[in-house]
């Protein structure tokens, strides 16, 4: 079984027994009868509490009654819907060509219709999803520190363990601050110096996100375990390049500055550490993508019945099957007719079937390639990638939650950032080696050489399509299209851009989120993001 093949001495986002019982009640951090020092008094104390900040990526509430509210990790949403993953991927692909939506929850029209407020609740769950995992983390990190251990009287390979876990609890708070930085852009920078209700939280703007983004990371490099050598699931140091590659290549629209250079760097990186592309693409992500260990750098772990909510992977496998698909293909007891694509990202590829490019994942019988009406799931083409079985066909563990791993980095990517950053001028970057990277990815897509490219053809628009087709649904759209200067702009339209069924241009402030109406309310002494 695929618990047995990822979960070793220390669970993480899949949580055993020992930090779950069968009814899904958390239990990694002390409740309020139980103070810090008690739990971080050992090293299966820390353990414990380290395992919570990862599991916040999958999870979504602590022990308590059903309903309430205070049991939540962030208030005033649905849980069901205040999941990372399924609150990032809303903000990243419904406000674009890939991704339309048939429901008609408040809010959630906004992100295609492109006339989102800072009141809008999906906004406002990630926003807060995100401090509430550097709040964890923080913590964590604060709960570690040297001095902490001493105290404690925890020393030799406990502490040293307990260093590595502080460097990964530092990952993932850069992590989530980049999230914020390309997202909201100036954003409360709180780190473990500032203790909850002591220190009101300052706003740092875009640049000085940047910065401490970039810092963190190279700063925990060296504590980080070498590349393919943590548990799965786990971060190391190939995952560290990876965001510092990603951050490189966005630097100029969060900076002003290009840092092309730096992406192409730290993309090479990743490259030369030993990872390849798994054989086939629509292996990337079915139940068992645990195995796609050669291309996965990392991942946020999912299991179908230790890691239950209608977020994550559960969502991206349920939410695009509805009409005349078969539940039964996709491993799941039914679908909910929600999410689809416009013609845009089909008529990227070849032809709809897959028969060329394998990477064409759609369901076409039944459903219009043109959208008339977002709200009808028969408008737009259902895009078939997540799927709960396993390379062989079996079902997943649940057919109500999906087992399948949502991959945040994997090594297409790091081929694509550097001919991306090399076509742009990068220093370092050789235009063969970029051309030989993108012909990996399109070798792997067609199956032989048919697809390959030539180096005429390699140009940006080329590597824009490019990213489209390998990345599509996996969380870039937005982001990319920003950094190509399509987002907002009439130089790209697509069907509803804008709320207009042709596609229209939008205002350029709608390039950064607004901060959530409850936080100016909260902090006056922040200033809300232009135009909102």
């Amino acid at each position: 079984m695929k618990k047995n093949l990822i979960i070793k001495a220390l669970t993480l986002v899949v949580l055993t027994g020992g930090l779950v019982s069968c009814n899904k009640k958390l239990d990694l951090l002390p409740t309020n009868d139980i103070t810090s020092a008690t739990v971080y008094s050992t090293p299966t104390g820390y353990k414990q509490a380290f395992a919570k900040v990862y599991g916040s990526f999958a999870l979504t509430g602590n022990v308590g009654p059903a309903g309430d509210d205070n049991t939540k990790d962030v208030k005033g949403i649905d849980e069901g819907t205040s999941d990372f993953l399924r609150l990032f991927w809303k903000a990243q692909e419904l406000s674009t060509d890939e991704a339309v939506i048939a429901w008609g929850d408040v809010g959630i029209q906004d992100f295609h219709n492109m006339n989102w407020s800072a009141a809008n609740p999906f906004l406002k769950g990630l926003y807060y999803r995100s401090l509430y995992q550097v709040t964890l983390a923080n913590d964590f990190i604060r709960q570690s520190a040297d001095d902490q251990l001493s105290s404690r009287g925890i020393s030799g390979a406990d502490a040293d363990k307990i260093r590595q876990f502080r460097a990964e609890a530092r990952f993932l708070r850069a992590f989530q601050y980049w999230v914020l930085l390309d997202l909201y852009g100036s954003v409360p920078l709180v780190t473990e110096a500032d203790l909850i209700g002591v220190t009101i939280p300052k706003q740092a703007d875009r640049k000085t996100i940047f910065a401490y983004v970039e810092s963190e990371l190279l700063a925990i490099e060296p504590t980080l375990a070498a590349p393919k050598s943590n548990e799965y699931g786990r971060a190391d140091k190939a995952a560290a390049w990876a965001l510092l590659a990603r951050l490189y290549l966005n630097a100029e629209v969060y900076t002003g500055t290009q840092k092309n250079k730096e992406a192409i760097d730290y993309s090479s990186k990743v490259i030369g550490a030993g990872y390849s592309l798994i054989s086939n693409y629509p292996f990337i992500m079915l139940a068992d993508n645990n195995l796609n260990t050669s291309e996965n750098i990392f991942t946020i772990n999912y299991d179908g019945l230790r890691t239950q909510s209608y977020g994550g992977t559960t969502f991206l496998t349920h939410a695009p099957v509805g009409g005349s698909e078969s539940a039964s293909n996709f491993g799941i007891s039914g679908g909910w007719g929600g999410a689809r694509t416009t013609k845009a990202l089909p008529n990227l590829f070849p032809d709809y079937t897959g028969a060329a490019d394998k990477r064409s994942q759609f369901y076409t019988t039944g459903q219009n390639l043109e959208i008339k009406d977002q709200g009808a799931f028969t408008d737009g083409f259902a895009v078939t990638k997540y799927r709960n079985v396993t390379r062989t066909g079996a079902v997943g563990q649940s057919l109500d939650f999906a087992d399948v791993d949502f991959p945040l980095f994997r090594l297409s990517e790091m081929y694509l950032i550097y001919a991306e950053a090399t076509l742009r001028g990068g220093a370092g970057g050789n235009a063969a080696t970029a051309l030989n990277y993108i012909n990996i990815i399109r070798t792997r897509a067609y199956g032989n050489a048919s697809g390959n490219v030539t180096a005429g053809a390699l140009t940006l628009n080329f590597i824009l399509d490019e990213r489209a087709r390998e990345l599509y649904w996996e969380g870039f759209r937005r982001t990319d299209l920003i950094r190509f200067g399509r987002f907002t702009t009439a130089t790209y339209l697509w069907p509803f851009k804008g709320g207009v069924a042709g596609g229209r241009s939008v205002e350029d402030f709608r390039n950064i989120y607004p901060i959530p109406t409850d936080d100016i309310t909260a902090n006056p002494t922040l200033k809300q993001n232009p135009g909102y």
